[in-house]
């Protein structure tokens, strides 16, 4: 036996000492052939500091080799030394025979490094150089996968699948595939493919993927199968919860739904948009106090999300806790780009209030979004009629009765115009 042969059986066993002992004869006594073999399966093992000196002492021997320089620079990015990578790869040139790996290792530098188009270009070149090469398929389809630019992954998980590959590097293909489609809305073809995975074999990813997709298409009840085997599979996984809670109230399956919500809060305390959706679904079940209490909450994790904000409005405001809904508001109101909901809001409580002058003002924020919904149009007509606003009013009433036409007051009040 050689000494890598006896090293390797050393490492079996868990005899690192000797094993180091027998490691030290190989670099004096084994061949080329037998280190290089030997380098290789220490990387594969995870001893790297073995594997590199065993390339050094190779490289040393063959300095224009450059195929151990790709197999060095790719031990130095394991090991964070990026300058050291880059230096090995800098000495690589296009004609050589290692150059296409070169691509590889160097495009597997730039991600560490999060420069993602630079990694891009050089697989890029890679795969013109070689376009059958299923590596740098799976390379491609990869990187497009993970920086989310799914409607690029989608071509080369496609040829790998085409060419009979279902699997590589314990990566499941037909599941990237199906889960690209459904992030790029092509939910018809995501199922035809995330359909062929057993259940038994899905990671949660997939499952959420999945139900996400089942929902999209309208299939609330296998949405529901899907995230209920996934909540009982791994009940942490808290991104079922929003999906799962959502699936069950389209099918109005209200108080399911907001056990799946407070189901989640147990597990994710500070998940503003589960406390939001359990507040809606409250709000549904006429849980007016259960509902503010749940905004209330979603507030304090997130005081700027303007949606929650005005949700809770929008229960102040039926509630006629008037004063409490300016205080609300007001603050948020002067942050510029606002919900146009926030100025109808704030006009009904200063009227209610009969600060009429405040109530105008923000009726006329609002009403260039609102000059088709009813409700608004009429009572803005008593609003600019009250404070003399003579061709706000016109066009107000011009609006509502496109609407509304045999709305006998407003016609009268229109007739009092013209006269």
């Amino acid at each position: 036996m050689t000494h890598s042969e006896i090293m390797l059986d050393y490492l079996d066993e868990g005899q690192i000492d000797e094993a180091m002992k027998e490691f030290a004869r190989a670099l004096r006594k084994d061949n080329d052939a037998t280190l290089f073999s030997l380098a290789e399966e220490l990387y594969s093992l995870g001893f790297l500091a073995q594997s590199k000196r065993t390339y050094e002492r190779l490289l040393e021997k063959y300095p224009e080799e450059d195929t151990l320089k790709t197999f060095l620079a790719d031990i130095a990015i394991s090991e964070g030394k990026s300058d050291e990578a880059l230096n090995y790869l800098s000495e690589i040139e296009e004609d050589s025979e290692a150059y296409l790996q070169s691509l590889m290792v160097a495009a597997d530098l730039y991600q560490t490094q999060g420069m993602f188009e630079v990694s891009e270009n050089k697989l890029l070149t890679a795969y013109k150089l070689a376009p059958e090469e299923e590596v740098i398929q799976f390379a491609l389809g990869e990187l497009y996968f993970n920086t989310k630019q799914f409607s690029q992954a989608i071509g080369f998980y496609l040829e790998l699948i085409k060419s009979g590959q279902t699997e590589l590097s314990q990566v499941n293909l037909v599941q990237r595939l199906g889960v690209s489609y459904a992030n790029s809305g092509q939910f018809e073809k995501a199922m035809a493919y995330l359909e062929q995975i057993h259940l038994e074999n899905m990671d949660s990813d997939t499952k959420l993927q999945m139900g996400l997709t089942y929902l999209q298409l309208n299939d609330q009840q296998k949405a529901i199968d899907i995230l209920y085997d996934l909540k009982e599979e791994d009940p942490s996984y808290t991104s079922l919860y929003p999906i799962l809670g959502q699936a069950l109230s389209n099918e109005n399956r209200l108080n399911d739904a907001l056990l799946v919500y407070q189901e989640g809060l147990a597990v994710d305390e500070v998940n503003d948009t589960l406390y939001e959706q359990a507040a809606t679904v409250a709000l549904k079940l006429d849980d007016e106090k259960q509902a503010e209490k749940y905004l209330n909450k979603a507030i304090d994790i997130n005081p700027d999300n303007t949606g929650i904000l005005l949700q809770l409005s929008n229960l102040l405001v039926k509630q006629e806790r008037d004063d409490e809904d300016i205080k609300l508001l007001e603050d948020i109101k002067s942050d510029g780009d606002v919900d146009p909901q926030i100025f109808w809001n704030l006009a009904i409580s200063y009227e209610r209030l009969e600060d009429y002058d405040k109530a105008e003002e923000n009726y006329l924020e609002a009403y260039p979004y609102f000059t088709n919904q009813v409700d608004f149009l009429r009572s803005v007509i008593f609003i600019f009629r009250e404070n003399g606003r003579q061709e706000e009013l016109k066009d107000a009433i011009k609006h509502y009765l496109a609407l509304v036409p045999d709305d006998q007051e407003i016609i009268d009040i229109q007739n009092d115009i013209n006269y």
